[in-house]
């Protein structure tokens, strides 16, 4: 039996669904939208100005890569934001720019 090594670690392919969710500005604007508490789908869909098949798209997007979450209340489902789902786009960002905080200590230190 052969076992192929993955070439993109999870971690790695967590973050990369999640910067390309977030690369599409509708998507944004449905998170800023769910910031305000959980909606349903006709709901985003009227405040981010698009069709209710097309906010289903982008949420069905968002869930994929971990950034909300439905949840059925009736007869509809309920959409929300997943903070612990922003933890790979928070990781990558932090691997930026802590080194850089660091060297930014370090100069700011030596000049004491």
């Amino acid at each position: 039996m052969i076992h192929k090594c993955p070439l993109v670690k999870h971690s790695d392919r967590k973050t990369a669904l999640a910067l390309k969710a977030l690369g599409e500005p509708r998507r944004v604007e449905i998170l800023r939208v769910l910031r305000g508490g959980p909606r349903a789908v006709g709901e985003i869909a009227a405040e981010v100005d698009v069709s209710q098949q097309a906010a289903s798209q982008h949420l069905a997007i968002l869930g994929d890569a971990g950034l909300v979450e439905a949840r059925k209340v009736g007869t509809r489902n309920l959409y929300a934001i997943r903070p612990d789902g922003f933890a790979p786009v928070e990781e990558f960002m932090r691997s930026f720019w802590l080194p850089k905080l660091a060297a930014l200590k370090e100069e700011i230190e030596k000049k004491r």
